[in-house]
């Protein structure tokens, strides 16, 4: 939780700026006021002093409320990239949106090159119904550009009231001319989990969220997928690739739906004591069957605790690629009817003390997917994302060297299950066809290999 002085500081700060300039001045030279503080109040002058400037000054008259808003914003992107300032209502669609629904398209959205990018359409939902497609283009929403609007501003205008049109305009590789998708706005529920039958002895689970659904929606699957699969069963695919994560309760009870005792996360504030460990309670829902963990470069945060904490207790097989690696928790404060802050309060640990910031999950074996030509030539310019690629990322620990990071990897999935190098790989784990012992061996001689014959050619360019 935010500190008392932090919170008082900061509610003084909005309600000297409201006041004016000079209420500042008056405030920062209080005889109160202690030493560590004046600088800070002498700060606040010159931001008195700049607002009363803007509102006298600039060639149209601005909005207070969106100056101040826009303000505690540049303060809070300033620390690192998931703090930010909620205005009323970003908290409320945030609040809904971690219950499992909200209103809108039902598109995962991110920003690329100044337009909104589809990350992918969520199944039966108004997007998916009028064909966007993963790697779509939205220049145009009811036909206004796009281009110099945040990726927030671009979502708020996608949200609206149930049953209303909105049109987008969509530039999709391999078509030559930008067209126009009509999409009408419903109610988007959104199921965390989803699960099938592979083959008559595997039980797959996807997890795409971590909202207040998933735990109870994970049990529900896992017994489902009991009953249906009996005594044929070889244990369970747990799928969290493209998993951006979310709710750290969630992380924390699905993890403590596998295992039966021990650590699942250590979370660790500014100061030592502030430490604070989740552990496990009795009872596994799977009865003790194998488990094999899927992650990719799209696996972050909650995705990652709970591939962290299973593989530390060597509850499950981790098998993909390096994971995104955000390890740091964002807490939730309430403003009363001013939103609310989201601020990183704390970084998190696996139970055996490693932490994920700017590093990620590394799998016990490394499977890659075979990319597309197109992802691959994209790839290869762009190079893969991953928290320690973002720009003011929180280090992983104090006084670590930059070089140290190394965080993300590809998030490609193929469509097709059967060319699903990752999904195929942990199946013949589980039925035996692989050993992951055999595997893990292999993959260190290897990777051993490589880094012997890197060290020759690197002696030999020095040599001459």
């Amino acid at each position: 939780m935010m500190r008392k002085t932090e919170y008082a500081l900061l509610a003084l700060l909005v309600l000297a700026v409201l006041a004016a300039g000079s209420t500042m001045v008056s405030f920062a030279r209080s005889q109160a006021a202690s030493a560590t503080n004046s600088e800070i109040y002498k700060q606040l002058d010159l931001f008195g002093e700049v607002l009363e400037r803007v509102r006298a000054d600039y060639v149209e008259s601005p909005e207070d409320a969106k100056l101040i808003e826009s303000a505690i914003n540049g303060m809070l992107t300033a620390l690192d990239p998931h703090s930010a300032y909620l205005n009323p209502k970003h908290f409320r669609d945030m609040q809904v949106q971690t219950r499992g629904e909200f209103g809108g398209l039902g598109i995962e959205v991110t920003m690329e090159n100044g337009v909104v990018k589809v990350v992918a359409p969520i199944e039966d939902t108004p997007a998916a119904r009028a064909g966007l497609l993963s790697g779509d283009l939205v220049t145009h929403l009811d036909k206004e550009q796009i281009h110099g609007l945040t990726l927030q501003q671009a979502v708020e205008k996608m949200r609206g009231p149930v049953n209303s049109p909105i049109t987008l305009t969509v530039v999709r590789k391999g078509v030559e001319d930008p067209f126009e998708v009509k999409v009408v706005r419903d109610i988007i529920h959104i199921n965390p989990v989803k699960y099938n039958v592979e083959g008559d002895d595997v039980g797959y689970v996807r997890l795409t969220t971590f909202n207040e659904q998933t735990t109870e929606n994970l049990q529900k699957a896992v017994a489902d997928l009991k009953k249906k699969l009996g005594p044929k069963l070889k244990g369970y695919i747990v799928d969290l690739r493209n998993n951006p994560g979310g709710l750290l309760d969630q992380a924390i009870s699905v993890s403590d739906s596998f295992l039966d005792q021990g650590a699942i996360v250590l979370t660790r504030g500014r100061n030592l004591e502030e430490t604070q460990r989740s552990n496990a309670r009795q009872g596994d829902i799977t009865g003790g069957e194998k488990i094999v963990v899927l992650i990719n470069g799209g696996s972050a945060s909650a995705s990652e605790i709970v591939a962290g904490a299973l593989q530390d207790h060597h509850r499950a097989t981790v098998i993909g690629t390096r994971s995104f690696g955000k390890g740091s928790v964002q807490t939730i404060i309430p403003l009363g009817s001013n939103g609310a802050l989201r601020l990183t309060t704390a970084r998190y640990y696996t139970p055996s003390g490693r932490s994920i910031q700017a590093k990620g999950i590394d799998p016990e074996i490394v499977v890659e997917e075979e990319l597309p030509e197109d992802i691959k030539k994209k790839e290869k310019v762009q190079g893969t994302r991953g928290e320690s690629n973002l720009r003011g990322h929180l280090k992983g620990e104090v006084g670590e060297d930059k070089e140290e990071e190394q965080s993300g990897s590809s998030s490609y999935v193929p469509e097709d299950k059967e060319k699903d190098t990752q999904l195929q790989y942990a199946l013949d784990i589980l039925r035996g066809i692989k050993s992951v012992d055999t595997e893990v061996k292999k993959q260190k001689a290897e990777a051993k290999q490589k880094a012997e014959a890197e060290q020759k050619a690197e002696a030999k360019a020095e040599a001459n």
